[in-house]
């Protein structure tokens, strides 16, 4: 996650098959999800209830620095909604699929955290992620995959292995971008990277994490990827005129790919 409230840090995303209880917390006009712990799960400003209230959050959309919105955007975990809103609202001719194992949590995204019906481009199905990515009428169907899974525990993702993340590739579209919160015990996070890499090649990508240790990954499927620096850096200024941390992804990637005259992967 993101901060624990007035602590270390807080996990999101996933719940158990044993639905966890649901509490809520508001603090200075921001709502708060939790599964029975003081872990944040999820968060929503009550007065800007499209927006993306918490930092990592906010990193797990850097895909938009490589990719237009595509046709289809399929998240993994609901929690309180926020990425599968934000997707909803900005992005008019792209149809979001929402998969949350728990009833109880996307009760509580739709009663108290404006997470809208189900429409032509909006679908939340209920069940397990893994088995729903892995399913055939999922593969290639999705231009971009956000995973954050993790239950109450939040100690690793719930579902991180590397035949897991084989099933996202697969349900990529080509090209495509997975991207993966991690956070929780330091064993588990290279765990997490290794079994990612594996399955994607070595196309990967992490930005730094954020204060709470969340990290995002970019896993990359399709053609070897070219894109001149002055490029990104004109997407990465669009980006943050809609209040997304753009110029800090476009300094990572730079420290990264060093002083190459284009970025690659």
């Amino acid at each position: 996650m993101s901060d624990r409230r007035g602590a270390a840090r807080a996990a999101r995303g996933h719940a158990r098959r044993d639905d966890p209880m649901i509490t809520l917390s508001e603090e200075g006009g921001v709502r708060y999800l939790h599964f029975g712990s003081p872990w944040i799960q999820g968060a929503m400003r009550i007065a800007r209830p499209f927006e993306l209230e918490i930092d990592y959050v906010r990193d797990m959309m850097a895909w938009l620095l490589f990719l237009a919105p595509p046709a289809r955007v399929l998240q993994l975990g609901l929690g309180a909604g926020a990425l599968t809103k934000y997707c909803w609202r900005r992005f008019p001719d792209t149809r979001v699929t929402a998969v949350e194992v728990s009833a109880a949590v996307l009760a509580c995204a739709r009663r108290d955290f404006a997470l809208p019906a189900d429409d032509a481009r909006l679908s939340v199905v209920l069940a397990d992620a893994g088995e729903f990515v892995a399913r055939p009428a999922a593969r290639g169907g999705y231009g971009v995959i956000q995973a954050d899974l993790y239950d109450r525990h939040a100690r690793a993702p719930a579902l991180d292995g590397e035949s897991f993340y084989r099933s996202c590739r697969r349900a990529l579209a080509d090209p495509g971008i997975l991207v993966v919160n991690l956070f929780g015990e330091d064993d588990a996070c290279r765990g997490s990277r290794l079994a990612l890499s594996r399955a994607f090649e070595g196309r990967v990508l992490a930005l730094p994490p954020v204060p709470a240790g969340n990290v995002v990954m970019l896993a990359f499927k399709g053609p070897m990827l070219r894109v001149a620096w002055p490029q990104l850096a004109e997407r990465a200024h669009a980006l943050a005129a809609e209040r997304l941390p753009a110029r800090a992804w476009l300094r990572a990637l730079r420290a990264q790919q060093g002083h190459f005259p284009d970025f690659g992967i």
